[in-house]
């Protein structure tokens, strides 16, 4: 598997905000969102053996992986490979996943977090895969303006979501008036900011 990089840092959003994690970023994505934070895992990396990439996050300490890119189902079969190891080792695994792929064959082992792209983003996600988002998963919506809050609500109007829903502006919007929204129109969601940007790590 082509590899960006392996690093430990506080996870910086989703449903483990906040705690130790070994992000496993892997090199590649069929996007190119206007405001990506990551554009040198487009390309590059390192080419590791499933039990190089498992030696390397053992060696990093911590139970907690997070499987990102890039878009990391873009080596779906390595990936699955990997999976199946890390459960095979007590792991716990959540896989970050901009929403174009099927998740399907990796939730027995991880916990899916999908990124549904908003216009902002110049992209678009397969909102037909939502129906498949479990309870153990969880939904991110990274927003700009108000277009990209009425876009999410239709979203979560047209597809009843299973898992947990995240709101999260995007780095230089207006965080008030985002949030301000969310309340006056009691969306289903968690309001969260990006912790990684506001501590400045990966």
């Amino acid at each position: 598997m082509i590899v960006s990089e392996i690093f430990r840092s506080l996870q910086g959003e989703g449903l483990n905000q906040g705690r130790p994690c070994t992000f496993v970023r892997l090199t590649g994505c069929n996007l190119r969102c206007a405001w990506c934070d990551t554009p040198y895992a487009r390309e590059g990396g390192t080419e590791m053996s499933v039990t190089e990439v498992l030696d390397q996050v053992w060696l990093l300490n911590g139970k907690h992986i997070c499987i990102t890119g890039g878009e990391p189902l873009l080596q779906r079969e390595e990936v699955l490979e990997l999976l199946k190891k890390f459960s095979l080792h007590g792991y716990t695994v959540e896989i970050e996943t901009n929403g174009t792929r099927d998740f399907r064959g990796m939730q027995p082992y991880a916990s899916i977090c999908m990124d549904v792209k908003c216009p902002s983003s110049g992209e678009r996600s397969d909102l037909r895969l939502l129906p498949f988002i479990s309870r153990r998963d969880c939904v991110k919506f990274v927003v700009a303006d108000e277009d990209d809050l009425l876009y999410a609500r239709a979203v979560m109007a047209g597809c009843e979501i299973q898992g947990e829903i995240f709101v999260s502006p995007v780095e230089g919007a207006d965080h008030r008036a985002i949030a301000d929204y969310i309340v006056e129109e009691n969306l289903p969601v968690r309001f969260q900011l990006q912790l990684h940007k506001i501590l400045g790590v990966k």
